[in-house]
Protein backbone atom coordinates (compact mmCIF):
# COMPACT_ATOMS: atom_id res chain seq x y z
CA UNK A 1 0.00 0.00 0.00
CA UNK A 2 1.31 3.46 -0.85
CA UNK A 3 1.28 5.82 2.13
CA UNK A 4 2.59 8.96 0.40
CA UNK A 5 1.60 11.40 -2.32
CA UNK A 6 4.40 12.55 -4.65
CA UNK A 7 4.61 16.11 -6.04
CA UNK A 8 7.34 17.89 -8.01
CA UNK A 9 8.51 21.38 -7.06
CA UNK A 10 11.40 22.82 -9.17
CA UNK A 11 12.27 19.35 -10.33
CA UNK A 12 12.49 18.01 -6.73
CA UNK A 13 10.14 15.23 -5.67
CA UNK A 14 8.26 16.11 -2.46
CA UNK A 15 6.63 13.42 -0.36
CA UNK A 16 3.64 13.84 1.92
CA UNK A 17 3.37 11.04 4.47
CA UNK A 18 0.15 9.65 5.84
CA UNK A 19 -1.14 11.76 8.77
CA UNK A 20 -0.69 10.38 12.26
CA UNK A 21 -3.32 10.67 14.99
CA UNK A 22 -2.30 10.90 18.65
CA UNK A 23 -4.53 10.99 21.74
CA UNK A 24 -3.50 12.54 25.04
CA UNK A 25 -3.38 11.73 27.90
CA UNK A 26 -4.20 8.16 26.77
CA UNK A 27 -6.41 6.17 24.42
CA UNK A 28 -8.32 4.76 27.40
CA UNK A 29 -9.73 7.50 29.63
CA UNK A 30 -12.56 7.94 32.11
CA UNK A 31 -15.72 9.98 31.92
CA UNK A 32 -15.03 13.60 32.90
CA UNK A 33 -11.37 13.60 31.78
CA UNK A 34 -9.96 16.15 29.31
CA UNK A 35 -8.84 14.52 26.04
CA UNK A 36 -6.96 16.06 23.09
CA UNK A 37 -6.82 14.61 19.57
CA UNK A 38 -3.91 15.78 17.38
CA UNK A 39 -3.27 15.30 13.65
CA UNK A 40 0.36 15.53 12.43
CA UNK A 41 1.41 15.56 8.75
CA UNK A 42 5.10 15.44 7.77
CA UNK A 43 6.80 16.16 4.42
CA UNK A 44 5.90 17.89 1.17
CA UNK A 45 7.11 21.33 2.22
CA UNK A 46 3.56 22.42 3.03
CA UNK A 47 3.50 25.01 5.79
CA UNK A 48 -0.24 25.47 6.17
CA UNK A 49 -2.77 22.64 6.35
CA UNK A 50 -6.50 22.60 6.65
CA UNK A 51 -7.47 19.58 8.74
CA UNK A 52 -10.56 17.43 8.66
CA UNK A 53 -11.54 15.02 11.46
CA UNK A 54 -13.77 11.97 11.01
CA UNK A 55 -15.31 9.60 13.55
CA UNK A 56 -16.22 5.94 13.02
CA UNK A 57 -15.81 6.19 9.23
CA UNK A 58 -18.44 8.90 8.84
CA UNK A 59 -18.14 11.23 5.84
CA UNK A 60 -19.13 14.26 7.93
CA UNK A 61 -16.36 16.46 9.33
CA UNK A 62 -16.75 17.35 13.03
CA UNK A 63 -13.61 19.52 13.40
CA UNK A 64 -11.11 21.38 11.15
CA UNK A 65 -8.44 22.08 13.80
CA UNK A 66 -5.11 20.33 14.10
CA UNK A 67 -5.96 19.70 17.74
CA UNK A 68 -9.46 18.94 18.94
CA UNK A 69 -10.12 18.90 22.69
CA UNK A 70 -12.95 17.31 24.67
CA UNK A 71 -13.01 19.27 27.93
CA UNK A 72 -15.33 16.80 29.67
CA UNK A 73 -15.33 13.54 27.76
CA UNK A 74 -18.34 11.21 27.94
CA UNK A 75 -19.10 7.68 26.76
CA UNK A 76 -20.65 9.13 23.57
CA UNK A 77 -17.22 10.52 22.59
CA UNK A 78 -15.72 7.04 22.40
CA UNK A 79 -14.97 5.76 18.92
CA UNK A 80 -12.42 5.48 16.07
CA UNK A 81 -10.91 8.78 14.91
CA UNK A 82 -9.01 9.59 11.70
CA UNK A 83 -7.83 12.83 10.08
CA UNK A 84 -7.03 14.23 6.62
CA UNK A 85 -5.10 17.28 5.41
CA UNK A 86 -5.45 19.69 2.46
CA UNK A 87 -3.01 22.47 1.58
CA UNK A 88 -4.40 25.93 2.25
CA UNK A 89 -4.40 27.89 -1.01
CA UNK A 90 -2.96 24.92 -2.88
CA UNK A 91 -4.00 21.69 -4.50
CA UNK A 92 -2.09 19.13 -2.50
CA UNK A 93 -3.80 16.74 -0.13
CA UNK A 94 -2.71 13.93 2.16
CA UNK A 95 -4.00 10.43 2.52
CA UNK A 96 -6.46 9.80 5.31
CA UNK A 97 -4.80 8.59 8.51
CA UNK A 98 -5.20 5.23 10.17
CA UNK A 99 -8.03 5.22 12.68
CA UNK A 100 -7.13 5.43 16.37
CA UNK A 101 -9.60 4.23 19.01
CA UNK A 102 -10.64 6.33 22.01
CA UNK A 103 -12.20 4.29 24.85
CA UNK A 104 -14.17 6.03 27.60
CA UNK A 105 -15.10 4.17 30.78
CA UNK A 106 -17.29 5.08 33.71
CA UNK A 107 -15.23 5.09 36.91
CA UNK A 108 -16.73 2.78 39.50
CA UNK A 109 -15.91 2.31 43.12
CA UNK A 110 -15.29 -1.29 44.20
CA UNK A 111 -15.97 -2.33 47.78
CA UNK A 112 -14.33 -5.30 49.52
CA UNK A 113 -14.09 -6.49 53.13
CA UNK A 114 -11.17 -7.69 55.25
CA UNK A 115 -10.58 -10.14 56.79
CA UNK A 116 -14.00 -11.71 56.00
CA UNK A 117 -17.71 -10.93 55.90
CA UNK A 118 -18.71 -13.59 58.48
CA UNK A 119 -17.88 -12.22 61.94
CA UNK A 120 -18.49 -12.79 65.63
CA UNK A 121 -19.26 -9.97 68.06
CA UNK A 122 -16.05 -8.17 68.98
CA UNK A 123 -14.14 -9.01 65.78
CA UNK A 124 -12.40 -6.19 63.86
CA UNK A 125 -13.42 -5.56 60.25
CA UNK A 126 -12.40 -3.14 57.50
CA UNK A 127 -14.39 -2.03 54.45
CA UNK A 128 -12.03 -1.16 51.59
CA UNK A 129 -13.18 1.22 48.84
CA UNK A 130 -11.08 1.50 45.66
CA UNK A 131 -11.41 3.21 42.29
CA UNK A 132 -9.75 0.97 39.73
CA UNK A 133 -7.66 2.74 37.11
CA UNK A 134 -7.36 5.96 39.11
CA UNK A 135 -5.69 5.91 42.51
CA UNK A 136 -5.15 9.54 43.56
CA UNK A 137 -7.22 12.56 44.51
CA UNK A 138 -10.26 10.69 45.80
CA UNK A 139 -12.33 11.07 48.96
CA UNK A 140 -14.60 8.25 50.06
CA UNK A 141 -17.96 7.84 51.77
CA UNK A 142 -19.66 4.69 53.08
CA UNK A 143 -23.37 3.95 53.25
CA UNK A 144 -25.71 1.32 54.65
CA UNK A 145 -28.33 -0.13 52.31
CA UNK A 146 -31.93 -0.14 53.48
CA UNK A 147 -35.11 -1.47 51.90
CA UNK A 148 -37.86 1.05 51.13
CA UNK A 149 -41.58 0.37 51.13
CA UNK A 150 -41.57 -0.02 47.34
CA UNK A 151 -38.87 -2.73 47.65
CA UNK A 152 -36.25 -0.36 46.28
CA UNK A 153 -32.90 0.41 47.89
CA UNK A 154 -31.98 3.52 49.82
CA UNK A 155 -28.51 4.54 50.95
CA UNK A 156 -27.86 6.07 54.37
CA UNK A 157 -24.53 7.81 54.95
CA UNK A 158 -22.70 6.42 57.97
CA UNK A 159 -22.53 9.18 60.58
CA UNK A 160 -18.92 8.30 61.44
CA UNK A 161 -17.92 7.78 57.80
CA UNK A 162 -14.51 9.30 57.09
CA UNK A 163 -14.32 11.50 54.01
CA UNK A 164 -10.54 11.47 53.92
CA UNK A 165 -8.21 10.30 51.18
CA UNK A 166 -7.83 6.84 52.69
CA UNK A 167 -10.21 4.27 51.24
CA UNK A 168 -10.65 2.24 54.46
CA UNK A 169 -13.51 2.26 56.96
CA UNK A 170 -12.56 0.23 60.05
CA UNK A 171 -14.68 -1.05 62.92
CA UNK A 172 -12.35 -2.16 65.74
CA UNK A 173 -15.00 -4.17 67.58
CA UNK A 174 -17.98 -5.23 65.47
CA UNK A 175 -21.41 -5.41 67.09
CA UNK A 176 -24.75 -6.86 66.00
CA UNK A 177 -25.82 -3.43 64.76
CA UNK A 178 -23.15 -3.68 62.05
CA UNK A 179 -24.93 -6.60 60.36
CA UNK A 180 -26.25 -5.50 56.98
CA UNK A 181 -25.29 -4.44 53.48
CA UNK A 182 -22.86 -1.63 52.64
CA UNK A 183 -21.82 0.40 49.59
CA UNK A 184 -19.26 3.14 49.06
CA UNK A 185 -18.78 6.07 46.74
CA UNK A 186 -15.77 8.16 45.66
CA UNK A 187 -15.49 11.74 44.46
CA UNK A 188 -12.75 14.16 43.42
CA UNK A 189 -12.45 17.86 42.61
CA UNK A 190 -10.03 18.05 39.67
CA UNK A 191 -11.43 17.09 37.33
CA UNK A 192 -14.77 17.01 39.14
CA UNK A 193 -16.19 13.51 39.25
CA UNK A 194 -18.43 11.42 41.48
CA UNK A 195 -18.65 7.67 40.96
CA UNK A 196 -21.86 5.73 41.06
CA UNK A 197 -22.46 3.54 44.12
CA UNK A 198 -20.18 0.53 44.42
CA UNK A 199 -21.12 -3.12 44.53
CA UNK A 200 -23.02 -4.16 47.64
CA UNK A 201 -20.94 -5.84 50.36
CA UNK A 202 -22.70 -7.67 53.22
CA UNK A 203 -21.42 -8.09 56.79
CA UNK A 204 -22.78 -10.93 58.93
CA UNK A 205 -22.40 -10.76 62.71
CA UNK A 206 -23.05 -13.84 64.85
CA UNK A 207 -24.14 -13.18 68.43
CA UNK A 208 -22.28 -14.87 71.26
CA UNK A 209 -25.62 -15.29 73.10
CA UNK A 210 -28.49 -14.56 70.69
CA UNK A 211 -31.70 -13.35 72.31
CA UNK A 212 -33.78 -14.61 69.38
CA UNK A 213 -33.69 -17.81 67.35
CA UNK A 214 -34.55 -18.21 63.68
CA UNK A 215 -36.49 -21.48 63.47
CA UNK A 216 -36.48 -23.12 60.03
CA UNK A 217 -39.07 -25.70 58.95
CA UNK A 218 -38.09 -28.15 57.50
CA UNK A 219 -35.14 -27.92 59.92
CA UNK A 220 -32.16 -27.95 57.55
CA UNK A 221 -30.05 -25.46 55.61
CA UNK A 222 -30.59 -26.98 52.13
CA UNK A 223 -34.05 -27.31 50.58
CA UNK A 224 -35.71 -28.69 47.47
CA UNK A 225 -37.41 -26.47 44.91
CA UNK A 226 -41.22 -26.07 44.75
CA UNK A 227 -41.76 -26.80 48.45
CA UNK A 228 -42.96 -24.60 51.30
CA UNK A 229 -40.47 -23.12 53.75
CA UNK A 230 -41.25 -21.49 57.08
CA UNK A 231 -38.94 -19.12 59.00
CA UNK A 232 -39.93 -17.96 62.48
CA UNK A 233 -38.27 -15.56 64.90
CA UNK A 234 -38.69 -16.89 68.46
CA UNK A 235 -37.74 -14.44 71.19
CA UNK A 236 -36.83 -15.63 74.70
CA UNK A 237 -38.81 -12.74 76.18
CA UNK A 238 -41.78 -13.29 73.81
CA UNK A 239 -41.49 -9.74 72.47
CA UNK A 240 -43.00 -8.77 69.11
CA UNK A 241 -41.88 -6.65 66.21
CA UNK A 242 -39.47 -9.13 64.61
CA UNK A 243 -39.26 -9.44 60.85
CA UNK A 244 -37.36 -11.86 58.62
CA UNK A 245 -34.90 -10.31 56.18
CA UNK A 246 -32.62 -11.87 53.61
CA UNK A 247 -29.65 -11.08 51.38
CA UNK A 248 -29.74 -13.17 48.22
CA UNK A 249 -26.76 -14.54 46.31
CA UNK A 250 -27.61 -12.02 43.58
CA UNK A 251 -26.96 -9.12 45.96
CA UNK A 252 -30.57 -8.22 46.76
CA UNK A 253 -31.45 -7.04 50.28
CA UNK A 254 -35.10 -7.94 50.90
CA UNK A 255 -37.67 -7.77 53.67
CA UNK A 256 -40.26 -10.54 54.04
CA UNK A 257 -42.87 -8.09 55.31
CA UNK A 258 -42.62 -5.99 52.12
CA UNK A 259 -41.98 -8.78 49.65
CA UNK A 260 -43.82 -10.59 46.89
CA UNK A 261 -41.79 -13.78 47.31
CA UNK A 262 -43.25 -14.61 50.74
CA UNK A 263 -45.85 -13.59 53.31
CA UNK A 264 -45.30 -12.72 56.97
CA UNK A 265 -47.77 -13.31 59.79
CA UNK A 266 -46.58 -12.14 63.18
CA UNK A 267 -42.91 -13.11 63.34
CA UNK A 268 -43.23 -15.98 60.85
CA UNK A 269 -42.25 -15.68 57.19
CA UNK A 270 -43.58 -18.34 54.80
CA UNK A 271 -42.34 -19.06 51.29
CA UNK A 272 -45.08 -21.08 49.59
CA UNK A 273 -43.00 -22.46 46.71
CA UNK A 274 -39.20 -22.29 46.84
CA UNK A 275 -37.02 -21.48 43.82
CA UNK A 276 -33.21 -21.33 43.47
CA UNK A 277 -33.19 -17.52 43.72
CA UNK A 278 -34.42 -17.93 47.33
CA UNK A 279 -30.86 -18.96 48.17
CA UNK A 280 -29.26 -16.47 50.56
CA UNK A 281 -28.62 -15.42 54.14
CA UNK A 282 -31.71 -15.02 56.35
CA UNK A 283 -31.96 -13.41 59.78
CA UNK A 284 -34.31 -11.88 62.34
CA UNK A 285 -34.37 -8.10 62.61
CA UNK A 286 -35.85 -6.12 65.46
CA UNK A 287 -37.80 -2.87 65.17
CA UNK A 288 -34.69 -1.02 66.39
CA UNK A 289 -32.65 -2.48 63.51
CA UNK A 290 -30.62 -5.10 65.41
CA UNK A 291 -29.98 -8.36 63.51
CA UNK A 292 -29.85 -11.81 65.07
CA UNK A 293 -29.31 -15.48 64.26
CA UNK A 294 -28.10 -15.50 60.67
CA UNK A 295 -28.71 -18.69 58.68
CA UNK A 296 -27.36 -19.52 55.22
CA UNK A 297 -30.13 -21.21 53.20
CA UNK A 298 -29.66 -22.96 49.84
CA UNK A 299 -32.48 -23.96 47.47
CA UNK A 300 -31.28 -26.55 44.97
CA UNK A 301 -32.69 -28.63 42.12
CA UNK A 302 -31.68 -32.25 42.74
CA UNK A 303 -29.54 -33.72 45.52
CA UNK A 304 -29.30 -31.84 48.83
CA UNK A 305 -27.48 -32.40 52.12
CA UNK A 306 -29.55 -32.62 55.30
CA UNK A 307 -27.53 -30.83 57.96
CA UNK A 308 -28.38 -28.88 61.17
CA UNK A 309 -29.43 -25.25 60.89
CA UNK A 310 -27.58 -24.02 63.98
CA UNK A 311 -24.08 -24.74 65.33
CA UNK A 312 -23.53 -28.18 66.90
CA UNK A 313 -22.37 -28.23 70.52
CA UNK A 314 -19.10 -30.01 71.33
CA UNK A 315 -19.75 -33.51 72.58
CA UNK A 316 -23.08 -33.87 70.74
CA UNK A 317 -23.82 -36.20 67.81
CA UNK A 318 -23.91 -34.90 64.22
CA UNK A 319 -26.04 -36.73 61.64
CA UNK A 320 -25.91 -35.97 57.91
CA UNK A 321 -28.10 -37.43 55.15
CA UNK A 322 -28.17 -37.19 51.38
CA UNK A 323 -31.67 -36.50 50.02
CA UNK A 324 -33.23 -36.62 46.55
CA UNK A 325 -36.79 -35.40 45.84
CA UNK A 326 -37.68 -37.97 43.17
CA UNK A 327 -37.14 -41.19 45.13
CA UNK A 328 -39.13 -42.80 47.94
CA UNK A 329 -37.78 -42.67 50.54
CA UNK A 330 -35.68 -39.63 49.65
CA UNK A 331 -32.55 -40.92 51.43
CA UNK A 332 -29.76 -41.83 49.03
CA UNK A 333 -26.83 -44.19 49.59
CA UNK A 334 -24.01 -41.76 48.86
CA UNK A 335 -20.44 -40.69 49.58
CA UNK A 336 -19.84 -37.90 52.12
CA UNK A 337 -17.09 -35.30 51.89
CA UNK A 338 -15.56 -32.72 54.24
CA UNK A 339 -13.54 -29.85 52.79
CA UNK A 340 -13.19 -31.77 49.52
CA UNK A 341 -11.92 -35.03 51.08
CA UNK A 342 -13.91 -38.27 51.11
CA UNK A 343 -14.69 -39.26 54.72
CA UNK A 344 -17.35 -41.96 54.33
CA UNK A 345 -18.45 -44.11 51.37
CA UNK A 346 -21.84 -45.45 50.31
CA UNK A 347 -24.02 -44.91 53.37
CA UNK A 348 -27.56 -43.57 53.85
CA UNK A 349 -26.47 -41.40 56.76
CA UNK A 350 -23.19 -40.27 58.24
CA UNK A 351 -23.01 -40.09 62.04
CA UNK A 352 -20.24 -38.34 63.98
CA UNK A 353 -20.32 -39.01 67.71
CA UNK A 354 -18.75 -36.70 70.27
CA UNK A 355 -18.31 -33.73 67.92
CA UNK A 356 -15.29 -31.44 68.43
CA UNK A 357 -14.01 -28.21 66.87
CA UNK A 358 -11.93 -30.30 64.45
CA UNK A 359 -15.18 -31.39 62.78
CA UNK A 360 -15.96 -27.83 61.62
CA UNK A 361 -15.90 -27.43 57.85
CA UNK A 362 -17.74 -27.62 54.54
CA UNK A 363 -19.68 -30.86 53.98
CA UNK A 364 -21.45 -32.27 50.94
CA UNK A 365 -22.63 -35.61 49.58
CA UNK A 366 -22.30 -37.22 46.18
CA UNK A 367 -24.30 -39.93 44.40
CA UNK A 368 -22.79 -41.67 41.34
CA UNK A 369 -25.96 -41.17 39.26
CA UNK A 370 -27.98 -38.38 40.91
CA UNK A 371 -25.09 -35.94 41.30
CA UNK A 372 -23.80 -34.01 44.29
CA UNK A 373 -25.31 -31.58 46.77
CA UNK A 374 -24.21 -27.99 47.42
CA UNK A 375 -21.76 -27.46 50.27
CA UNK A 376 -22.91 -26.54 53.79
CA UNK A 377 -20.78 -25.14 56.59
CA UNK A 378 -21.03 -27.05 59.87
CA UNK A 379 -20.13 -24.89 62.86
CA UNK A 380 -19.18 -26.28 66.30
CA UNK A 381 -19.53 -24.26 69.50
CA UNK A 382 -17.96 -24.86 72.90
CA UNK A 383 -20.27 -26.55 75.41
CA UNK A 384 -21.31 -24.67 78.56
CA UNK A 385 -20.12 -27.52 80.78
CA UNK A 386 -16.58 -27.29 79.36
CA UNK A 387 -16.64 -23.54 79.82
CA UNK A 388 -17.65 -24.00 83.46
CA UNK A 389 -14.95 -26.64 84.00
CA UNK A 390 -12.40 -24.23 82.52
CA UNK A 391 -13.55 -21.44 84.83
CA UNK A 392 -13.47 -23.74 87.87
CA UNK A 393 -9.99 -24.93 86.92
CA UNK A 394 -8.79 -21.32 86.67
CA UNK A 395 -10.37 -20.43 90.04
CA UNK A 396 -8.87 -23.48 91.73
CA UNK A 397 -5.44 -22.55 90.36
CA UNK A 398 -5.79 -19.02 91.67
CA UNK A 399 -6.97 -20.25 95.09
CA UNK A 400 -4.08 -22.69 95.24
CA UNK A 401 -1.59 -19.88 94.64
CA UNK A 402 -3.35 -17.32 96.87
CA UNK A 403 -1.98 -18.60 100.25
CA UNK A 404 1.58 -18.25 98.95
CA UNK A 405 0.84 -14.79 97.61
CA UNK A 406 -0.73 -13.78 100.93
CA UNK A 407 2.28 -15.00 102.96
CA UNK A 408 4.67 -13.15 100.61
CA UNK A 409 2.72 -9.88 100.93
CA UNK A 410 2.66 -10.18 104.77
CA UNK A 411 6.42 -10.78 104.92
CA UNK A 412 7.16 -7.80 102.67
CA UNK A 413 4.92 -5.56 104.79
CA UNK A 414 6.57 -6.68 108.05
CA UNK A 415 10.05 -6.05 106.64
CA UNK A 416 8.97 -2.60 105.53
CA UNK A 417 7.57 -1.73 108.99
CA UNK A 418 10.75 -2.92 110.73
CA UNK A 419 12.90 -0.78 108.41
CA UNK A 420 10.73 2.32 108.90
CA UNK A 421 10.81 1.88 112.72
CA UNK A 422 14.60 1.55 112.66
CA UNK A 423 15.00 4.77 110.63
CA UNK A 424 12.70 6.69 113.00
CA UNK A 425 14.71 5.51 116.06
CA UNK A 426 17.98 6.64 114.45
CA UNK A 427 16.53 10.09 113.72
CA UNK A 428 15.29 10.42 117.34
CA UNK A 429 18.68 9.54 118.75
CA UNK A 430 20.30 12.23 116.64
Amino acid sequence: MVNTHNYTECGIAAQITKPKVSIKPAQHVFRGDTVTLRCDIDGGGVTSWQYSWYKDGSASVFSELQEHTFSHVTESDAGKYSCYGAERGGSRTSNISDAVTLAVSDLRAVLSVSPQKWLTEGDPVTLICEVYGSSTGWTFSWYTVTVSSDSGHRYKLLSDSSRGAGGNYTVSSAALKHTGAYVCRAERENPAYKTIYSNTQPLWLASVSPRVSLIISPSRTQHFTLVSLSLSCEDQSNSTGWTVRRYTEHGQLEDCLLSRWASQTGSTCKISSTVPKDTGVYWCQSESGDSYNLVNITVHIGVILESPVHPVTEGDTLTLRCLYPYTSPPNLRADFYKDGSLIQKQTTEMIISNVSKSHEGFYYCKHPERGESPKSWISVRVSHSESQISVLHTLSSVLAVCPYLLVTVVLIFRCYRIRVTSVEEDETSV
